[in-house]
């Protein structure tokens, strides 16, 4: 597993103003991220805006991802929902040739027991022919992995990794401090992976790095002083990439630097407001 340390990125999926992908910027972004030194991609997560993308436009996006990055770094897929039933479904009917993995999210709404989550992602471990990562997002899923059942589910043989987002430090040192050593825990908050590879984390699995794969580069691989200040220095782009959702921020800001045509994102997610913009544009500028 150690094709997943060191910094993930979660590719964002460009569209034109008319909402259609943009695959040429999508190519652009792709050279941009691994140039800058990322490790893997992370496609058809919830910064590519997965959710409001059709069955077909989500096999077009991962087969123009695989084709154009050819090989370059792995590739971690996402797959993930509330129906059990319909995320093994997908997952039989999916290609998996040149994906590495899956990255799939605790079920939302639904609000599961913990013995419900361990037995949804046993089912999603036994479907796939691919390792599966877990991804604990409270703030959006509206319920909790506990610590325990992360380390459950980190003995199932097809289950290699926790992307913890809860932003509670405690849970995560509870979880590393007995975590099989062949398991990794990885950052879902960029801000907080610096804080996580101290207690024994792996990496991040990054929103930012779609804009400074460079920084994540350092902040995951370079010398402590190196790191802390690159963390430092994001504090404030980072309070601004999640005020009207992600992934409106970090789209403002691909498109303040050149790397995508358009912010546009899709309905029920609206592109930067006004203020948003002036404040990510003049935080990248200074």
């Amino acid at each position: 597993m150690n094709a997943f340390k060191g910094t993930g990125v979660a590719l964002v999926t460009p569209f034109h103003d008319d909402q259609s992908i943009d695959f040429a910027s999508l190519k652009k972004l792709i050279d941009h991220v691994i140039s800058g030194g990322v490790d893997y991609l992370v496609v058809l997560g919830t910064t590519g805006e997965a959710t409001t993308l059709t069955s077909s436009e989500k096999k077009q996006v991962l087969k123009a991802c695989l084709e154009y990055n050819a090989g370059r770094v792995p590739v971690m897929l996402g797959i993930g929902g509330n129906n059990t039933h319909a995320v093994v479904n997908e997952i039989k009917n999916t290609d998996f040739y040149g994906v590495a993995a899956i990255l799939s999210v605790s079920p939302y709404y639904n609000k599961p027991s913990q013995e419900g989550i361990i037995a949804h992602y046993s089912a999603i471990a036994e479907a796939s022919p691919v390792p599966v990562v877990l991804y604990n997002i409270p703030g959006r899923t509206m319920s909790n992995m506990t610590a325990a059942t992360t380390l459950k589910l980190s003995h199932h043989p097809n289950i290699v990794a926790m992307k913890e987002a809860s932003g509670n430090l405690e849970q995560c040192m509870q979880i590393a401090s007995v975590m099989p050593k062949d398991f990794l825990l990885l950052s879902g908050d960029d801000i907080l992976t610096k804080a996580l590879m101290g207690i024994g984390g792996s990496g991040v699995i990054s929103v930012m790095a779609n804009a400074f794969p460079e920084k994540f580069r350092i902040l995951t691989h370079g010398k402590e002083e190196d790191s802390l200040a690159v963390t430092f220095s994001l504090l404030e782009m980072n309070s601004l990439m999640y005020v009207e959702g992600n992934p409106v921020g970090v789209k403002n800001l691909l498109f303040h630097m050149g790397i995508i045509e358009s912010d546009q994102v899709r309905l029920p997610m609206l592109r930067a407001s006004l203020d948003l913009n002036n404040k990510i544009k003049a935080a990248f500028q200074n």
